[in-house]
């Protein structure tokens, strides 16, 4: 016999599309206004009401960490997509510019996290950083990019383009933009 509408399975598989409702349209409206997105805002966009957001949510930090957790988990299963592509170098400047499109849109996620204690296994730059080596040492053994680049080196300058263009209108055009300029730079 199937789950009702008042099953505890159908409650439950509800309640998780909600959530994940919650976290993709509080991701879309951090990306426009900040962290400090409007939690009214962020519930309509997702279709629930205000109660159902902090049913889920807490608190502020709580969400943001959830949007956080997400978007780091997406970079580091994109790393992993491009891990066959054809052309090595390509990938790694792709999964690059994915990167720099997220942190120009966090705008200030990091810094509204502070004090948030957050799940002890989830580590985001150490997340990030084994998702970028093996992309890094792919196309460095390919010829792709210089065997001098490391790790941190690629990962600052994304942070140094994300940080020159989260205040700008579209960010994450801006970023990608300049990220395609730098990259030509990248390849040798």
């Amino acid at each position: 016999m199937g789950a009702t509408p008042s099953s505890p399975g159908r409650r439950r598989a509800d309640a998780q599309r909600n959530r994940d409702r919650l976290v993709v349209a509080a991701s879309e409206v951090i990306g426009e206004t900040g962290a400090d997105a409007s939690l009214e805002e962020i519930a309509r966009r997702a279709g629930v009401g205000s109660a159902t957001l902090h049913r889920h949510f807490p608190s502020r930090a709580e969400l943001l960490g959830a949007v956080l957790h997400e978007r780091v988990q997406g970079l580091c299963a994109r790393a992993e997509e491009l891990s066959t592509a054809p052309n090595a170098g390509a990938a790694l400047v792709t999964w690059l510019r994915d990167v720099v499109t997220h942190a120009a849109t966090a705008r200030g996620l990091g810094p509204a996290l502070s004090g948030y204690e957050a799940d002890p296994e989830f580590e985001p730059h150490t997340m990030i950083r084994r998702a970028a080596q093996p992309l890094l040492d792919r196309a460095q053994r390919e010829g792709e990019i210089a065997a001098s680049v490391t790790v941190d080196d690629v990962l600052q300058l994304a942070n140094g383009v994300a940080l020159a263009t989260e205040s700008l209108p579209n960010a994450a055009h801006r970023a990608d933009a300049l990220m395609a300029l730098v990259s030509h730079g990248l390849l040798s």
